[in-house]
């Protein structure tokens, strides 16, 4: 057996298991099946060992595998700390960055973020992935996600990137043809634009005034699991949405929609979240401070052209941070 093991082979096979199964690691790799099909042919001849089980339908892990495995992601962390470590020391990080977000929010926020960041820090390349769902950031291999909305799992750390609220909104015409809400009990009986995304539990609307919180189901004549159609369902007079206030910022200001039943509303903040504390990555650390200082730019805009229309705000350093 030989002693020369690639790097690259092991983030394959990482990659895999990952992904259970050639074609999804592919993918993720922008390789083809057939080299991530090889690369771990030649893993498994270096090592001596069957690491995979392979059928026309699944792909599972042997127990030899299993441990390789976790060796595997020791040692790329240590490569990848070394890398780091160094860059940090030249005053530039470096390496392969990757990155998590919702559908609408990483389209419209984070995608020109990551532009301006790997502007200002070339050595840095972005991978950035949008998904309808909450990712498991260390089980699926991301350095950072970047999300709207306070459930945030225990073994995780997070840092709050700018306080944000979703609002209920709905189109004037809409509000003309079935009336204004005098009350959070006639929610219910209205049309609702009801939206399957990432931490939304699908039909059920937990709203606060105040101190007060009321659980309210809602049902209507359309529903996706993506933000921005619903938004354009709203404008089209459908019915009510509830919506973060960067997503409908703009739509509020030019009165295609308007504001209902305030000051009802839902606690949805914008977190940095990723597997390991910032001490320990460079690449994520200068990652975290770039967007906490863009959010705090996008957060003084308060004209038509400006996202935040006020409400969304920078954090207090000292009382939100859990990195």
């Amino acid at each position: 057996m030989s002693k020369n093991l690639s790097p690259e082979d092991l983030r394959v096979f990482l990659s895999v298991v990952r992904r259970a199964g050639f074609a999804a690691a592919a993918q993720e790799l922008g390789a083809s099946p057939a080299y991530v099909s090889k690369r771990i042919r030649l893993l498994e001849e270096e090592l001596g060992v069957k690491l995979l089980h392979r059928t026309t339908r699944r792909v599972t892990v042997t127990q030899e595998g299993e441990r390789v495995f976790q060796w595997a992601q020791r040692i790329l962390d240590d490569i990848d700390h070394l890398v780091q470590e160094v860059s940090t020391a030249q005053g530039e990080p470096r390496g392969l960055l990757r990155v998590s977000s919702s559908f609408g929010f990483g389209r419209n926020v984070v995608a020109p973020a990551m532009s301006q960041l790997v502007a200002r820090y070339p050595g840095l390349q972005v991978r950035l992935d949008v998904f309808d769902r909450l990712v498991d950031v260390a089980a699926e291999g991301f350095d950072l996600d970047v999300r709207v909305g306070d459930e945030i799992e225990p073994h995780l750390i997070a840092r709050q990137l700018a306080e944000n609220h979703r609002v209920l909104c709905a189109a004037p015409a809409y509000l003309a043809r079935k009336g204004m809400l005098r009350g959070i009990d006639e929610l219910s009986a209205h049309d609702c634009l009801v939206i399957k995304e990432r931490d939304h539990p699908f039909g059920v609307w937990k709203l606060r005034a105040g101190a007060e919180e009321r659980t309210v189901k809602v049902t209507g004549p359309l529903s996706a699991n993506n933000g921005e159609m619903a938004v354009q369902w709203a404008v089209d007079g459908h019915g009510i949405v509830l919506r973060s206030v960067w997503d409908v910022a703009r739509e509020l200001q030019t009165g295609r929609l308007v504001q209902v039943l305030a000051p009802w509303g839902q606690k949805a903040n914008i977190w940095a979240v990723y597997p390991g504390r910032l001490s320990r990555s460079a690449k994520v650390r200068v990652a975290v401070e770039f967007l906490q200082n863009h959010f705090a730019r996008l957060g003084v805009a308060g004209s038509a052209e400006g996202w935040s229309a006020g409400p969304l705000r920078r954090p207090p350093a000292l009382s939100t941070s859990r990195s």
